[in-house]
């Protein structure tokens, strides 16, 4: 066939060539830079756009090839069984150009069944009637070409003698094939056309083009459709986000639903924001808790640092009194600006978990405090267990509660226990107790009971216990000893029986 007839994929080639033709243009860096997409949204898009192109691409250009080739096979067939059939024709019988032209032929088959019929029957098929030496007895319509090769066939002795080929004629294209009547005779020539076969493909081409870039800009616009559907809660919560970095995470409200994993984010960064709202409040309560008492220890060293200034006209009772005031002072002030440190350091433990027996961490915590108060201590345990904690941070938990039942008990000559069970630690003393309104108070930062408010201390040790429990799993509690006294302790959560 020939090639300016033969249907191409032009407009796909043109395009695939264009990118070539530009990058041998540009500079390599400028060209190869990648472009980040402006969205998720549009990334998906484009994606789900270009994967829909390649695909349609693939099988529009598949399944034209393959229409294209049946099509072409099919006309091909055709016209090979009218030369055959041309062919067993003048093979049986000793046929004349007389008996295909168009008059005689009409005369003698008024019916239409006789050679020249067979010839005509299928469309787009010419005939035309070569006589000996090859000169035209009827021309076809169009004219067929009747050169040196027709004439040689029909001047061959041999009846289906043929050649065969392909011409072009008043711009279309024609299958062309001449077959010899034989003894010299003349020959037929029968000539189908292919341009109308080859128009039809070029409008399936075109047709399928068209189908192609119409799935591919509904494949964009149901990508960006779906791309919103699936970026819209992202987008939600990267606003909400936005508005946190900006303004805090104090009244925001986290849109979560569903249950896919944007769902699991949302609630994620919801318990997420919950905790830093807790933790930005339980600062600032820090701050302020720790500023009000720090105003008293302050205000009594000002108070005693002015009177230094005097202090050779002071009588040598009242130089003592100073002293000791200004030592227990600043004693205080260490003492709860240390208490602040452990606070904020049980909150942002660096300690490495581990497993720990908790009937020793009651042993050494005993000894400890043995040592600091000079009281006596004894230990119990009932099955202790082994929990996966801190050991260092419960071993100050277990000491803040020893030295507390040490200083309300300072007079007692009962020996403070500690109560190993379990998970669960308590220290008991034989203090003044515990009114019933303070059991659920005395873990909150600063305060102190009303029978304590005389004694020294910050009111620190135990909100460190509470804070040291919480970050094991555990909780605190406290509960008035019968008999006098009270009792208090925290549990750790997750805690297994030790193996005997």
């Amino acid at each position: 066939m020939p090639p300016s007839r033969r249907p191409r994929w032009s407009g796909l080639r043109r395009l695939a060539a264009r990118p070539a033709a530009r990058l041998r243009g540009c500079r390599p860096a400028a060209w190869l830079r990648p472009r980040e997409p402006a969205s998720l949204r549009t990334s998906f898009a484009l994606a789900f756009a270009a994967l829909a192109a390649g695909v349609t691409v693939l099988v529009g250009f598949l399944s034209y090839d393959a229409a294209a080739r049946l099509v072409r096979m099919d006309e091909r067939s055709v016209f090979s069984e009218v030369v055959r059939d041309l062919r067993s024709q003048v093979r049986e019988r000793p046929y004349t150009p007389a008996d295909y032209t168009a008059a005689d032929s009409t005369a003698a088959d008024p019916d239409h069944d006789g050679p020249r019929a067979d010839l005509t029957r299928p469309a787009r098929t010419d005939v035309q009637i070569l006589g000996a030496g090859g000169r035209v007895v009827e021309p076809g319509h169009p004219a067929l070409p009747a050169g040196g090769a027709e004439r040689t066939v029909a001047a061959h002795p041999e009846a289906g003698r043929y050649a065969q080929g392909e011409v072009q004629l008043d711009g279309d294209a024609y299958h062309l094939a001449t077959v010899a009547l034989g003894g010299g005779r003349g020959a037929v020539q029968v000539a189908r056309k292919v341009s109308g076969t080859e128009d039809l493909l070029a409008a399936l081409q075109k047709r399928t083009v068209l189908l192609a870039a119409g799935v591919i800009a509904l494949a964009g616009a149901v990508g960006w459709w779906l791309a919103r559907r699936i970026t819209g809660r992202l987008v939600r919560l990267t606003s909400v986000a936005e508005r946190v970095a900006e303004h805090g995470p104090a009244d925001v409200q986290v849109p979560v639903a569903g249950r896919d994993e944007v769902a699991r984010l949302g609630r994620a960064f919801d318990d997420m924001l919950g905790r830093l709202t807790s933790a930005v409040q339980d600062q600032q309560r820090l701050v302020q808790d720790a500023g009000h008492e720090l105003r008293t220890p302050l205000t009594s060293l000002r108070t005693n640092i002015s009177l230094l200034r005097r202090f050779d006209e002071l009588p040598p009772d009242a130089r003592g009194e100073l002293l000791a005031d200004l030592a227990g002072g600043a004693r205080e002030l260490t003492d709860l600006v240390n208490e602040l440190v452990d606070l904020a350091a049980g909150q942002r433990d660096d300690e490495p978990p581990a497993q720990v027996r908790l009937a020793e961490v009651g042993e050494r915590a005993a000894a400890s405090a043995r040592r600091r108060t000079g009281r006596e201590i004894t230990v119990r345990t009932g099955r202790p267990a082994v929990v996966e904690g801190r050991p260092a941070a419960l071993h100050r938990a277990l000491g803040n509660l020893l030295e507390n039942a040490a200083k309300f008990d300072a007079d007692g000559t009962a020996p403070i226990e500690v109560v190993v069970t379990g998970a669960r630690v308590e220290v008991l003393d034989r203090g003044p107790g515990l009114a019933e309104a303070d059991l659920t108070r005395v873990f909150d930062r600063f305060y102190r009971a009303p029978a304590a408010r005389g004694l020294p201390g910050s009111g620190l040790g135990l909100a460190i216990v509470r804070e040291i429990a919480a970050a094991h799993g555990g909780q605190v509690f406290a509960t008035v000893r019968p008999g006098g006294g009270a009792g208090i302790g925290f549990t750790v959560g997750g805690g297994q029986p030790e193996a005997e």
